[in-house]
C-alpha cells in the first residue's frame, strides 16, 4: 500500500511541478542515490526523534523533535552531563497532508542561556540526553552556509564535512527534504540531519521543494515546513515564519527572505523587511547578511527568467543597497558562484557580495551550463556538490570559503575576504 501511494504521490509531482515554480529546462548529470533513514520501530512511541534547535532572541534555544505519540513537550536541561535540574515545557501539534498524518511535534524553548555554553538536554521522558553549544557573545563567529539539501549520498558527504568544522550556527537557504508531496520524506529528513541539528542551531529559508501546493487537493502552501521548522519570526516582528531576522555575537543581523511569498513594494514581507533593516544600527552591528533562495544574480543557464529572481531583485534590491547589506547567500541553482559587489546589474562598491550555495546534494545533480563568455561580475563558479563556511573575524574584516566535495574530500576551492560596508567611508 505505502508502494503504491508513494507511484501515485510521484506521478502528482510530475503533472503538478509547473503549477508550482516556472523554469528553463536544461540537462543535469546523474545525482548519487537516495540516501533515505527509516523509523526504527523497536523503540518506544514516546522516543524523540528528528531533534533540531534554532536561535530565539539573544539567549533562548528552541527544541523541536516528533514523536509518534502523543507526548508532553518538556526539556530537562542543564550545564553538566547527565545533571538537568532546569526545565521548560512547550506545545505540541500535528497535520495532515493528504492520506497522510504527521507524529507529535513538539516545540520547546529553553533560556535564558549563557553563550559560548555546552548544554546538556532531554526531549521528553524517554531518550537519549543530546547536547548543544550556544553562540559566543561576541565575535569571532563561524557560519556554516548550504542550500538545497535534499537526501542522497551527496547530502550525506557535505553534512559529514560540516559536522567536521567548528561552525557556531548553520545557515540553509531553502530547499531542505525534497520531499516534494511525500511527506514520510521529511521524517527521513528529520532523523539525517539530527546528528547535526541537534547540536549548533540551524536557521532556514523557505524554497520551492517547501510550497508543496496541490490544486483542489491540498491547497494550503508550506504545510510541512510551517509545522515542522519554526523559525524565529515573532521576535522579529514578522507575521509569518517565511521571513525573519535575528542578530548573533553582538555583530551580526541575519534577514532571512521568502522567495516563494509576496514580496511587491505593497507586501507585509516587503513592509517588514523595510522596517526590519531600519532598525539595525551598523555602528553595534557592522555585518547586514542576508539569505533567501532564489537567486536575484545568476548567470547558470538554470532558473533564468524567474519571477521569485528577477521580480523579487526589482522589488527589494534598493531596500539592500541603501542598507548597505554585505553578503546575499541563495539557493536554487544547483551550482556555486560567486559574484562582485553589485547593484543593478553592475559592479558597485557599495553594493552587496552575491553567492548561490544550492550544491547541498540534492536528488537533480548539477546545473553545469554556464553563460560563455563569463560576465565581469562573475568572480568564481563551478557546478559541483559543497558548502561554505564564512568566519566573521571582528567588526571590519571576515573570510569566506567555499568547500568543494571532491571524491568525498572537503576541498577548499574558492575563498575570499571581505571588510565590512559599514566600515568604508564611501559607503557612508
Amino acid at each position: 500500500m505505502a508502494i503504491r501511494t508513494c507511484v501515485i504521490l510521484l506521478a502528482l509531482v510530475v503533472v503538478i511541478v509547473p503549477l508550482v515554480g516556472p523554469g528553463v529546462a536544461y540537462e543535469r548529470p546523474p545525482a548519487r542515490k537516495m540516501y533515505v533513514v527509516p523509523a526504527d520501530d523497536n523503540k518506544d512511541p514516546n522516543h524523540p526523534e528528528q531533534v533540531h534547535i534554532s536561535l530565539v532572541g539573544a539567549d533562548k534555544m528552541r527544541i523541536s523533535w516528533l514523536t509518534k505519540d502523543d507526548t508532553p513537550a518538556e526539556v530537562r536541561y542543564g550545564t553538566k552531563k547527565g545533571q538537568l535540574g532546569s526545565s521548560a515545557a512547550g506545545t505540541t501539534r500535528s497535520y495532515k497532508y493528504t492520506i497522510y498524518k504527521s507524529g507529535t511535534i513538539h516545540d520547546v524553548i529553553i533560556g535564558p542561556l549563557t553563550a559560548g555554553t555546552v548544554y546538556y538536554y532531554r526531549c521528553g521522558s524517554s531518550g537519549p540526553e543530546f547536547s548543544f553549544k550556544t553562540p559566543p557573545s561576541q565575535l569571532p563567529l563561524r557560519i556554516a552556509v548550504a542550500g538545497d539539501f535534499g537526501q542522497t549520498e551527496w547530502t550525506k558527504s557535505t553534512l559529514e564535512h560540516i559536522s567536521e568544522s567548528n561552525y557556531d550556527l548553520l545557515l540553509l537557504a531553502g530547499d531542505l527534504s525534497y520531499a516534494d508531496l511525500y511527506q514520510p520524506l521529511w521524517d527521513s529528513f528529520g532523523r539525517l540531519v539530527e546528528p547535526l541539528a541537534s547540536r549548533r542551531p540551524w536557521m532556514t529559508a523557505i524554497g520551492n521543494h517547501e510550497v508543496e501546493r496541490v490544486v483542489f487537493i491540498h491547497t494550503e502552501k508550506f504545510t510541512s515546513y510551517n509545522s515542522r521548522w519554526h523559525m524565529p519570526f515573532e521576535e522579529s516582528g514578522s507575521t509569518s515564519n517565511l521571513y525573519y531576522s535575528f542578530e548573533v555575537a553582538a555583530g551580526v543581523h541575519v534577514v532571512v527572505l521568502g522567495s516563494y511569498t509576496d514580496f511587491g513594494s505593497d507586501s507585509e514581507q516587503y513592509k517588514w523587511l523595510e522596517a526590519d533593516l531600519g532598525k539595525v544600527d551598523r555602528k553595534r552591528t557592522p555585518w547586514l547578511l542576508v539569505v533567501l533562495h532564489a537567486p536575484w544574480y545568476n548567470t547558470n543557464t538554470a532558473h533564468r527568467g524567474e519571477s521569485e529572481s528577477d521580480d523579487m531583485r526589482d522589488s527589494m534590491e534598493e531596500l539592500l543597497y541603501k542598507a548597505r547589506v554585505d553578503a546575499v547567500f541563495a539557493g536554487h541553482v544547483h551550482a556555486y558562484e560567486r559574484f562582485d559587489r553589485i547593484y543593478k546589474g553592475k559592479k558597485d562598491k557599495c553594493g552587496p557580495v552575491y553567492i548561490t550555495i544550492g550544491d547541498g546534494g540534492n536528488r537533480e545533480g548539477l546545473a553545469t551550463k554556464y553563460d560563455e563568455p563569463k560576465p565581469e561580475i562573475s568572480l568564481f563558479r563551478e557546478a559541483s556538490f559543497g558548502h561554505g563556511q564564512l568566519n566573521v573575524v571582528d567588526g571590519q574584516r571576515m573570510e569566506w570559503t567555499w568547500h568543494r566535495n571532491d571524491d568525498d574530500r572537503s576541498v577548499a576551492a574558492d575563498s575570499v575576504t571581505l571588510k565590512s560596508l559599514a566600515t568604508e567611508p564611501d559607503c557612508n
